[in-house]
């Protein structure tokens, strides 16, 4: 199984960690300090994720422009569960007070090319 040169583990080595992974699935635990941001990376693999910790974030595309600020609703208020198809090239910038701790679940059979 391959990778792009972006994948998060590969470039963001210090923000995701591999803590599983077998022929079906790799498991991440993916942390984001407090005000930090990521590099650019992607997850091109369906993922299943767990919150475990934080709540705000902006998600930023390859240009810099915002996908996503969840400080944007005042009602916002992070799923604990969430599941994604893929992310392609972004950065995460932590806003909130709290590290941003996620555990993600990618599913290999599904691997977006």
């Amino acid at each position: 199984m391959t990778y792009d040169e972006l994948d998060g583990v590969a470039v963001a080595p210090e923000n995701h960690k591999v803590i599983f992974e077998n022929d079906e699935v790799r498991v991440l635990e993916t942390t984001i300090a407090a005000g930090e941001v990521t590099p650019l990376h992607t997850h091109l693999t369906p993922t299943v994720m767990y919150v475990l910790s934080g709540s705000h974030f902006i998600r930023r595309d390859e240009h810099g422009e915002t996908i996503l600020d969840t400080r944007a609703n005042s009602d916002f208020v992070l799923p604990k569960v969430l599941f994604a198809e893929s992310t392609p090239r972004h950065t995460i910038e932590n806003t909130d007070a709290r590290d941003l701790v996620v555990i993600g679940v990618e599913l290999k059979k599904n691997r977006v090319h």
